[in-house]
This record gives C-alpha cells, sequence and structure tokens, in this order.
C-alpha cells in the first residue's frame, strides 16, 4: 500500500483542485444571475432590458439595417436583388474600383441604433461598446479575418487621440483579434496629417484631404512586408480613408488589404 500513495496522492490533489473550481464557477454563475436581476441588463442603444448582456432589444434590432448577401464582392454594398453566383461587382465598383481588395460592414450607418452606438463609443467614451461591435464586426468580417495574417486599426492623428483619449478603431481592432486569433499592430500606422472633418465634403475633396495623411511607422516595414491585412475603422463614409490608408500599406509591401468597418453609408 506505501507504494501506491505517491500515485493517488496527486490524484487525490486534482479531484480537490477540480472541485474547487466546479464551486467557483458555479458561485459565479449564482452571483452573475443575482446581479442580472437587481441590475437586469440593458439594450445598448435605448436601454430596455434584454435577456442577455451586451443586446439589442427587439424594437431596436428591428431597426437595424444588416448588410447581407447579395452584395458587390469588392465593395461589400448590398445588391437590390440576388443575380445569381458570388464574385459580382457592382457598377460603383467596376467604374471606380477601390485601392482595397474587399470591404466588409455591419450595417448601414443611418439614423437610429447604428448611428447612436457609433457616437456613443466615438464621442461619449463608452468604451463597453467596442465588446460587441467588435463580435459583430468578427462575424461580418470572417471571410476576410480566415485570410488575414495582421489587423491594422485606421490611426488618429496625436492631436485627435490626445482630445479624444482613445482610438475606437483599436478599441474594435482588440476585441475583433481576441475573437479570430489574427494578431493587431496599433503602431504599424501613423497618421502623420491633421485631416480635418471629412462631414460635408464630396468625394474628390475627401481624396485630396487626405492625400499624404498616413505612413509606416520608422523602422516598421519588416512587419508588414508580404502579409494578408485586414483594416479596421468604426465607419465608412466615401472610403476615402479606407483608400488612402490601403495605398500606405501596400506601397509598405503588403500582400493585400481587406477592410472591415462596423457600418457604412450606402
Amino acid at each position: 500500500m506505501a507504494s501506491i500513495g505517491p500515485v493517488l496522492r496527486p490524484i487525490f490533489a486534482y479531484l480537490r483542485q477540480a472541485e474547487a473550481r466546479d464551486a467557483l464557477a458555479a458561485l459565479s454563475g449564482l452571483l452573475r444571475r443575482a446581479a442580472d436581476i437587481v441590475f437586469p441588463p440593458g439594450c445598448l442603444s435605448c436601454r430596455q432590458s434584454t435577456a442577455a448582456e451586451g443586446a439589442l432589444c427587439s424594437a431596436c434590432w428591428a431597426r437595424v439595417r444588416f448588410i447581407e448577401r447579395p452584395l458587390c464582392a469588392r465593395l461589400g454594398t448590398p445588391f437590390a436583388a440576388d443575380l445569381g453566383e458570388g464574385g459580382l461587382l457592382s457598377p460603383e465598383a467596376i467604374s471606380n474600383p477601390p485601392v482595397f481588395s474587399r470591404a466588409r460592414a455591419v450595417a448601414h450607418f443611418d439614423d437610429g441604433p447604428v448611428r447612436q452606438l457609433v457616437h456613443r463609443l466615438k464621442y461619449y467614451d463608452r468604451l463597453e461598446l467596442a465588446k460587441p461591435l467588435g463580435k459583430w464586426m468578427a462575424r461580418a468580417g470572417t471571410e476576410l479575418l480566415t485570410e488575414a495574417e495582421l489587423i491594422v486599426p485606421v490611426p488618429l492623428h496625436r492631436t485627435r487621440l490626445i482630445s479624444r483619449r482613445f482610438n475606437q478603431a483599436n478599441a474594435l481592432a482588440q476585441t475583433i483579434s481576441a475573437g479570430c486569433g489574427v494578431p493587431v499592430d496599433p503602431l504599424l500606422l501613423v497618421r502623420v496629417k491633421p485631416t480635418p472633418p471629412q462631414v460635408g465634403l464630396s468625394r474628390s475633396q475627401r481624396t485630396l484631404n487626405l492625400q499624404g495623411a498616413f505612413r509606416i511607422a520608422d523602422g516598421a516595414g519588416a512587419r508588414i512586408e508580404g502579409k494578408a491585412v485586414v483594416l479596421v475603422d468604426d465607419v465608412m463614409t466615401s472610403g476615402a480613408t479606407a483608400n488612402a490608408a490601403s495605398r500606405t500599406l501596400l506601397r509598405a509591401g503588403a500582400k493585400r488589404v481587406d477592410v472591415l468597418v462596423f457600418a457604412r453609408v450606402v
């Protein structure tokens, strides 16, 4: 029996640890349920009660115009009708092809819950919104992320970063990375031109506004060379920012640049 003791002791120790972990997990679950009773989960947009944390209520969910197939293979914009097999391009993608390879988005950027969520994250320091929004983006961009080797958030100019205190694109990129395992490099791309707001500008004005706005960080060229990159931002309007950033990444040696945003103007 003495010879069996050294064999059984680690087994008993493991079982005690397993029991402790199970007890801790049960206690944690009980505390979460108690907290949900005292402080029920609320809709991300209107704060009405929801079944789970980080969700929209049924009324707000119904107001979101999700971007789903069929859609343009390049721009990710939806077609009004199913035109057959995938890989089709919209007239805009043919007449004005983007610098990036493909773009995908979760929803239309219009009045309602989507605009509220973007503005609350971007302007009201609601950093907790990055987690649910990033998870939706990861699902919308599955085909991009399965082929990606690097995620790069669109950077803010240092003056805007100081005033805002965080980069919403990086917050979203970190959540996406945590879900898919593709690494994020938030310091690879640098915004060197403090561009004025793009609101109200035409497509050509936006493009001119962003000329020379980005560069690769000093000594960072090796981190991107030959990589398939997914560029992350919160909103795409004309695509001028995505094109300018993609052009910089491609000139630095990126193999391909795709774009993933939470919302886009269609």
